[in-house]
């Protein structure tokens, strides 16, 4: 086994008089199972067998793989700096079927976090190109079941993984939905990108970008047991939450915290109430201002300065997004650093004075970002 407690399968081929390896290869076989999951019905899984047994491991999308936590937490200093993680075994199955799409079997929210791995890796590849969170290929692995009744999810760039509560049950159940995987997973592509500072606009660039990715993830699967909305986290929350969502992305005031619109003093907010202003241009850079139904959601996204704007669609904003963050943003990008960036690159995908280009610089106005 490994550090994490994963079986390793690897025959090595050595030369008997030099000790030199003339080859290797890995033994663990490809295989396909399903899932029960608890918020996306049952849902397909690319496991590894091991001959006697499946592990919930994905050879086809970098190794991604899922462990329980186990209630453990992390030893950290100063809420930072990590001395140890919770180990995270990885989930073994027998007939290759996991979770029955209830709490009482720890393996369901597991079929969650691995399936939001694996539409998330399909997203960014299949759409951006991008293979894998960081580009090289290589696959995260999430801890499930961490901590006790912990209402918080996390991507950690230092062991490149996520980590999902399993929520107090009151006000949120497991963490592991679609988008809240989409969310976190998009944190590790903007490390490894603009590295966007997680403090003041720029951190609100950086929650925004998690929120505009986990979102088109979510569409992107297309699953209708949680169909695509512009709402996050609507599928953790619970009644003694106060309200539907985490965040709305159509009117991010209607959390009661959030800003629709920049202010001079937005940089003194919370990231994840700043964050509302790159949500709110989002939104109405796909789907425009006004009032519409989406997969039976009502939306209405307001302008801050009365203006109509028409929205280009889900896949222009993603592919001017991705291409803004991946080329032209920086650490210490700003909104106004951000309209810029957002209008270089949708001149580069497609022309100056082009209509993504005019629909970029109005839904920007509309949020009061000039």
């Amino acid at each position: 086994m490994d550090a994490q407690g994963n079986p390793v399968a690897r025959t090595v081929l050595t030369d008997a008089r030099t000790g030199a390896q003339i080859d290797a290869w890995d033994t663990l076989e490809s295989a396909t199972g399903d899932g029960r999951s608890l918020y996306g019905g049952t849902v397909p899984l690319s496991t590894t067998s091991t001959g006697s047994a499946y592990e919930l491991k994905d050879p086809t999308r970098g190794n991604t793989y899922t462990g329980d936590a186990a209630g453990q937490v992390d030893l950290c200093l100063l809420g930072t700096l990590c001395l140890t993680r919770a180990p995270a075994t990885v989930f073994t199955d027998a007939d290759n079927h996991w979770g029955d799409g209830t709490t009482t079997d720890r393996a369901s929210a597991a079929v969650d976090a691995q399936y939001g791995t694996d539409v998330t890796w399909d997203y960014f590849k299949n759409v951006h190109g991008r293979n894998g969170i960081a580009g090289d290929g290589k696959g995260s692995y999430n801890r499930v079941h961490y901590g006790t009744r912990y209402n918080n999810a996390f991507w950690d760039d230092t062991c490149f993984c996520m980590t999902y509560g399993d929520g107090d049950g009151t006000q949120m159940g497991p963490l592991v939905s679609l988008d809240v995987a989409g969310h976190e997973m998009s944190h590790g592509v903007t490390s490894k990108t603009a590295a966007l500072t997680y403090s003041g606009e720029s951190g609100g660039l950086n929650e925004a970008t998690s929120d505009v990715f986990g979102t088109l993830v979510e569409f992107h699967a297309d699953n209708a047991k949680d169909a695509g909305d512009w709402l996050i986290g609507e599928k953790i929350v619970r009644s003694g939450f106060g309200r539907s969502a985490l965040r709305y992305m159509d009117k991010p005031s209607k959390d009661g915290v959030s800003v629709d619109c920049w202010s001079s003093s937005a940089a003194d907010l919370d990231v994840h109430y700043n964050s509302g202003i790159g949500n709110h241009f989002a939104y109405l850079l796909a789907e425009g201002s006004g009032p519409k139904t989406i997969n039976g959601v009502a939306h209405n996204s307001p302008t801050c300065d009365g203006s109509t704007v028409t929205g280009i669609g889900r896949g222009a904003l993603g592919a001017i997004w991705y291409r803004a963050l991946t080329v032209y943003m920086t650490s210490s990008t700003d909104y106004a650093g951000a309209r810029t960036a957002t209008l270089n690159a949708a001149r580069d995908l497609y022309g100056a004075g082009s209509t993504e280009y005019d629909a970029v610089a109005a839904a920007w106005s509309a949020v009061n970002v000039g």
